[in-house]
């Protein structure tokens, strides 16, 4: 493996071997950032995620008057109760990360002064009118230019409480309308959606978990959340598990590599995130999940995995009910599904084409780069098992797209470049050094 400026080389690994103790979880850091900052009292955060994307929440929090401060891994954060952000001084800027502007957007919209949310080029492209609709139910008002950012938010208090039956199966959009809840003059309620086939799409649950922890008076079910808007949060201390997402990588890695043994201690395996552990073990493979625990209110695990890959089997076509959980580590189940006897489906996935890039294309120009045989669809791909060639793999400046491919390059013969490989410091700064530990020539 070899590193030119923005320019990642990696050659064909017979295994991948070792321990590895991954950044913290990005979405639940984001989170944990911005309920504390809401909360009376200093919280003190471990294991924060130590990606560009949650130091951009940081940096909003601080400009609306949050005291932030940095302790290697470790973030103090000293809340200023439900209703005293101050108003920022210039724009808020998220970065890449829509999860700052999304659920951010929520907080501001119950605080009574303006605020402007701004962002990098690939986030100002990424559609805002799925939380300008709820906001603007609940009173707030947002000017945005085409239903992007820059985001305008003159915020109103209270807000009025709303139930919303969700329009797309995203936890950002819930996730906003829940944070917009605690300044509501009564409850909020949100539906997830329900699949044309009729079966609940449940997107990630942390920020409701989150909220519990914090102290919020909130009712959870299937499908259904009611959050009171006179909670007050209260601050805590909150260890955040490492990145299932993360993980995602190395776990595809070390599958499809005969001979590989893993362990990844300290995984969150919340339910709503865990998908890609039971397909692996669906197609066969060895994942041990040791010393299950709750922390923070989230399930933690140490995981263990050892390759055999030659007794692997397919997997049936990846549909709604699934990909909403799997949304992130679809571009590295495009890799494994080279491997698979029979390769992959992934349909009802089109929110992929409004990531960072249009991943679903980035996913299938990439593959034919490499000699895999794919099938593009408006709403997914198709992957049949291929033998992989090295090639020169555009990013789009995509984290997620530069990490699958890169683990593409361990499989692959020949010489495997990643054009623009820094963009992976927006969600893990330190991936290339990982990979480099663990690869066995």
């Amino acid at each position: 493996m070899k590193t030119e400026k923005h320019i990642m080389k990696i050659t064909k690994a017979k295994a991948v071997k070792g321990t590895l103790r991954l950044p913290g979880d990005k979405s639940i850091s984001h989170r944990a950032a911005l309920m504390a900052a809401i909360a009376q009292g200093t919280s003190r955060i471990r294991n924060f995620s130590t990606s560009l994307d949650c130091q951009s929440t940081l940096n909003c929090l601080e400009k609306l008057g949050v005291s932030v401060v940095k302790e290697d891994s470790t973030v103090l954060i000293e809340g200023r109760g439900k209703n005293a952000l101050k108003p920022a001084l210039t724009p808020l800027d998220c970065g890449n990360s829509g999860t700052t502007a999304r659920l951010l957007a929520g907080i501001l919209a119950g605080h009574d002064f303006e605020s402007t949310l701004i962002g990098d080029e690939s986030l100002s492209r990424r559609p805002m009118s799925r939380i300008i609709e709820p906001l603007q139910m609940m009173g707030a008002k947002i000017q945005a230019e085409d239903n992007h950012l820059p985001l305008k938010i003159y915020g109103r208090n209270p807000l009025k409480a709303i139930s919303y039956r969700m329009k797309i199966a995203s936890a950002q959009v819930k996730s906003c309308i829940l944070l917009a809840g605690l300044f509501c003059d009564s409850s909020t309620e949100v539906f997830e959606v329900i699949s044309e086939a009729g079966k609940l799409i449940e997107t990630r649950d942390h920020t409701e978990r989150m909220l519990e922890f914090f102290g919020a008076e909130i009712n959870k079910e299937r499908g259904h959340v009611v959050i009171s808007g006179s909670s007050e949060l209260q601050a805590r201390n909150f260890s955040v598990p490492c990145d299932i997402s993360a993980a995602a990588f190395f776990l595809v890695a070390a599958a499809c590599l005969e001979g590989s043994e893993l362990y990844l201690p300290n995984v969150g395996i919340n339910p709503t995130r865990n998908a890609i552990i039971k397909l692996l073990e669906q197609i066969g493979v060895d994942i041990k999940i040791n010393n299950i625990r709750e922390e923070c209110g989230e399930p933690v695990a140490d995981l263990h995995l050892i390759s055999n890959s030659k007794n692997y089997h397919s997997l049936p076509p990846l549909r709604a009910e699934i990909v909403a959980n799997l949304i992130d580590e679809i571009p590295i189940l495009a890799i494994l599904g080279t491997q698979l006897p029979e390769g992959l489906e992934i349909r009802d996935a089109s929110e992929l084409r409004v990531k960072e890039s249009d991943r679903i294309k980035m996913i299938v120009e990439n593959l034919r780069l490499m000699n895999a045989n794919v099938t593009e669809y408006p709403d997914g791909f198709s992957v049949k098992k291929s033998n992989l060639c090295g090639a020169k793999i555009n990013s789009a400046n995509d984290h997620r797209i530069a990490m699958a491919f890169a683990i593409a390059g361990l499989l692959a013969e020949g010489e495997t470049i990643i054009d623009n490989s820094e963009c992976v410091s927006i969600s893990f700064p330190d991936f290339f050094e990982h990979l480099q530990r663990i690869a066995e020539r």
